[in-house]
């Protein structure tokens, strides 16, 4: 059986060379998803992973900073505390992995919404810049998945092949 090449078979439908240039970009943006979305996971994984390690290694100074700064609507600062320090620490390896990558991704959109909005009486622009930009990053595996290289869609090719 011959493999034909994505080129091969552009040449033989005639496209137009503007035509084909497109389909190429396309077929290259198609590719670069898999690595773009990797990347985001990671990215965001770490910053929150990051927080988390530092609310641990900092018990007392979270505790103060939830009971005297962050002001986290419906929940003691406690309680505030350690729902926040959880979800920095169980929720990005989970994105990182892609591995249940949406539910992840949803959780950690949260926790940084909850973070923008208890804190953005405090922040200087460019801190609020950085949650949006983690937000949307955070958005786009939401909406369309951990992508290819990620747990999730491995599991998902093997129960397709089962």
């Amino acid at each position: 059986m011959t493999t034909i090449t994505l080129q091969q078979r552009l040449d033989a439908c005639g496209m137009h060379p503007i035509a084909r240039a497109w389909t190429l970009l396309m077929h290259l943006l198609d590719w670069l998803q898999a690595p773009a979305l990797l990347a985001a996971r990671l990215y965001v994984a770490s910053v929150f992973f990051n927080s988390g390690l530092q609310s641990l290694r900092d018990w007392g100074g979270t505790v103060w900073l939830y009971e005297n700064e962050f002001h986290v609507a419906l929940l003691p600062p406690h309680i505030a505390a350690v729902a926040g320090t959880a979800g920095e620490i169980l929720l990005p390896p989970l994105l990182a992995l892609g591995l249940f990558g949406r539910f992840g991704a949803l959780g950690l959109f949260a926790v940084n919404a909850v973070a923008l909005l208890s804190y953005m009486y405090a922040l200087q622009p460019p801190a609020i810049l950085m949650h949006v930009i983690w937000g949307i990053l955070i958005a786009v595996v939401a909406l369309w998945g951990p992508g290819k290289w990620s747990v999730d869609y491995l599991l998902q090719r093997r129960r397709a092949q089962a």
